[in-house]
């Protein structure tokens, strides 16, 4: 293929732009960076608009815009709709950088920077293969891009886009790079996805901050209450402890265990990566199911109190916590939301008052593996990589899934390259140089091999 020779060829102007875009603070959870958000999104159309898309435009919403291209060559071919996202998650805490998060930087044939894996690294692909394909004249299918300002803030305004855009964004299989490979010498496809609940709880006790030595002992504390009640949430076990959690959850067979647990897993290696003495989780299952088709209840932030230097002896007022719960097919966010809810209200003694704030959520996906998208992309990853890849289950969420498949009826080819030593969602994020340039060429065989098994 002639644009895998033109990859090959501008390389270090592929590289050139992904660091201009990774300096970009494109930060949608907080609203300083609002301005660089869409700094962002007018990148991301310039370069749309180089590469050879006919049609871009940034889309405003009630939030952060979406950028769409497109560029249809014969409305006989295939369509392919990217998806993707341009912002990225807070680089806090700073200080636990080795280098600056929006100065990006490689060091051992890694790029790092806040969104250089998740998700502008591999969102970034796409638009350079469809360059390589214009510019060699082999652009096999109609393409179309969708890339959203909110992914990691839930995507809040995209359902809607999507719901009044059926006819434009009608297509044939739609293709996301957001997840990843389990090595770079074990190709993979990511099949299943789970789903998400994120809320913050609010745990109110006297009305105002006390003085410990004058009312410790006689008043409740609300970040000892806060810490209890987090403790009920689970049992000894690691299981779930709200009634009727688990009442929907998808229960995989033995024969489907077993096919998973044929994915090259080294529990020593994983605990040594994370300096673990040892692994948790719920009693009965493996580090990978327990990762990829259970699910699970987490505390992401909790605080309250004085936190700051030195010493100060308060008893206070109020303490908060965010807690997420990933699930799994057959579980409704909606429905979880409410039984975490009903079941946190349930535990608080009568010293204190709660409230229960939800942030967002979305649903558990399962992509087939017989379809015309998922072949195309075991070719290209067989021909890429030179071995079939296997397909997995991630324990991460990207609830646009499920909802392409309930409101455009398409399945999503979760076709990533990322490594879980990347760091995403936490400081020193990084991405491979393999593994960028490698989805690029792969992206590139892709749309070959999905216009070939389409006819």
């Amino acid at each position: 293929m002639k644009s895998l020779v033109y990859i090959n060829d501008h390389k270090q102007q592929f590289l050139d732009e992904l660091f201009a875009l990774l300096r970009i603070p494109s930060v949608s959870a907080d609203s300083k960076f609002k301005d660089e958000v869409r700094n962002a999104a007018s990148f991301l159309k310039e370069k749309l608009e180089k590469a050879g898309a006919d049609t871009v435009e940034i889309i405003e919403t009630a939030g952060h815009p979406i950028v769409y291209g497109e560029k249809i060559i014969d409305s006989n071919l295939p369509t392919i709709l990217v998806y993707g996202h341009y912002d990225v998650q807070p680089a806090d805490p700073y200080e636990l950088w080795d280098s600056p998060p929006f100065e990006p930087v490689i060091k051992n044939e890694k790029i790092y920077a806040r969104g250089a894996c998740d998700d502008k690294g591999q969102m970034y692909m796409h638009i350079k293969a469809f360059e390589a394909m214009v510019a060699s004249d082999e652009l096999s299918c109609n393409v179309k891009f969708m890339i959203e300002g909110e992914e990691e803030v839930g995507s809040e305004n995209l359902e809607a886009f999507v719901k009044e855009n059926k006819t434009r964004l009608k297509s044939d299989v739609i293709l996301i790079s957001d997840t990843g490979i389990i090595s770079n010498e074990t190709p993979s496809i990511t099949v299943g996805l789970r789903g998400l609940s994120y809320v913050e709880v609010e745990l109110i006790g006297p009305n105002r901050d006390l003085h410990s030595g004058m009312y410790g002992g006689a008043v409740d504390n609300p970040i000892n209450v806060l810490c209890d009640m987090i403790a009920k949430l689970k049992d000894e076990n690691g299981k779930i402890t709200i009634p009727g959690f688990y009442d929907k959850v998808e229960v995989l067979s033995d024969h489907q265990r077993a096919e998973m647990a044929k994915a090259p897993f080294s529990l020593e290696k994983y605990k040594s990566d994370l300096a673990l003495g040892d692994v948790f989780g719920e009693k009965g299952y493996s580090t990978i199911e327990r990762t990829g088709i259970r699910p699970t209840l987490d505390v992401n932030g909790i605080w309250g109190g004085y936190t700051g230097e030195g010493a100060k002896t308060v008893l206070p007022s109020k303490a908060s916590a965010k807690i997420s719960m990933r699930l799994v097919p057959n579980q409704d966010s909606t429905e979880i939301t409410k039984l975490f809810e009903d079941y946190f209200k349930k535990i608080a003694p009568s010293s204190v008052s709660v409230k229960v704030m939800p942030h967002h959520g979305g649903e558990a996906a399962v992509v087939s593996t017989e379809s015309i998208g998922y072949k195309a992309a075991e070719k290209a990853m067989s021909e890429s990589f030179g071995k079939i890849p296997i397909p997995t289950r991630e324990g991460g969420s990207i609830p646009i899934v499920a909802l392409f498949q309930k409101e455009l009826e398409l399945d999503s080819i979760l076709l990533g390259f990322g490594l879980d030593e990347d760091a995403i969602h936490s400081p020193n994020e990084s991405y491979g140089l393999f593994n960028y340039y490698k989805g690029i060429e792969t992206i590139a065989l892709y749309h070959k091999h999905f216009a070939e098994l389409s006819k």
